[in-house]
């Protein structure tokens, strides 16, 4: 099958590779990222992880700004794609795009559909509590992740799984469920499944403000699945007695640390620092603090003069 390519996080380098590997089976016509963009202290222009792979695997790459302006979709007619295959790519593509190949477009996407439907699947996935998710191949539409279901690789959520940890567990699954998808369509009658509405969940693109910890409004036990859900980007943050912490690791405290009230430090251990939540005590075991590195919590708080009654609360909106 004769296929383009569409992708640009990190995510989808792996399948990448996977499609490359079945090449006697799916010719990768070429590959389409999103334009390089300005990051780093010095603000340079960096390709994305998409196409620094694609070009050590020597294929052509397409960085149009906006995938329906011309001239790109004609080049994308000129090729005469069998199947457009897209994960992780950040535009959407248009419906006039997706009817032109034989196949259609295939999405592969980082959830059980139809829960988590939208752009972060993975980290609402933690915030959530769920126990398990997965990555779906689906047939593409105008509409985001409503499409078809052809298949689906189920893979459980660890008690202290992070994004980062459970990110490339589900990037390996997509690979081989690309293939096997593009296998069976191939071979016909292979119909997809239309996705039910009930159990759909949405999930909106990641915002900084994600992470802030709010202690009057959620539970030991949400904030917990927050950290994770955030890491290691966004990142979580605590303000704790005027000091802006990124708090990289936390957990549920066990018992009772004290008798403050919600919004306020419960106890400083050596396990870390301790801070009441709505319900429960929420332990802070690693943070950074700002222009700092990495640090035990229980070592900064002793060394700040943190005291039990000190303000805990959440950064302000502009941060």
């Amino acid at each position: 099958m004769r296929v383009l390519f569409f992708g640009t996080s990190a995510f989808a380098v792996p399948t990448l590779d996977t499609l490359h590997e079945a090449s006697d089976r799916h010719l990768i016509l070429g590959v389409v990222t999103q334009p390089d963009r300005p990051s780093g202290r010095g603000m340079q222009l960096h390709p994305s992880p998409v196409k620094r792979r694609a070009l050590e695997l020597g294929y052509p790459v397409f960085q149009p700004e906006r995938v329906r302006r011309k001239p790109f979709p004609a080049e994308v007619a000129a090729m005469a794609p069998e199947a457009l295959v897209v994960i992780s790519f950040g535009q959407i593509i248009p419906q006039a795009m997706l009817e032109q190949p034989r196949f259609g477009g295939v999405n592969v996407h980082a959830s059980l559909l139809p829960r988590w439907r939208g752009a972060a699947p993975i980290h609402h996935a933690i915030m959530a509590g769920d126990r398990d998710t997965g990555v779906a191949t689906l047939q593409m539409e105008a509409t985001l992740d409503t499409g078809p279901v052809y298949l689906e690789a189920r893979e459980p959520i660890l008690p202290g799984d992070t994004v980062g940890s459970l990110e490339p567990r589900l990037a390996a699954l997509g690979g081989p469920l690309l293939v096997q998808t593009l296998d069976r369509m191939e071979r016909g009658a292979f119909a997809a499944t239309p996705q039910r509405e009930e159990g759909m969940v949405y999930a909106p693109p990641v915002t900084r403000e994600m992470g802030f910890l709010n202690l009057l409004e959620e539970t030991a036990v949400s904030l917990e699945r927050r950290v994770r859900g955030t890491s290691p980007r966004p990142g979580a943050f605590l303000v704790v007695a005027g000091r802006t912490l990124k708090v990289l690791e936390a957990a549920v405290a066990e018992g009772d640390a004290g008798s403050s009230f919600p919004g306020t430090v419960s106890a400083v251990l050596k396990e870390g620092l301790v801070v009441r939540t709505a319900q429960g005590d929420f332990l802070l075991r690693v943070i950074q603090p700002e222009n700092k590195g990495a640090m035990r919590a229980s070592d900064w708080a002793r060394g700040a003069r943190i005291q039990v009654g000190d303000p805990a609360r959440a950064p302000e909106k502009q941060l």
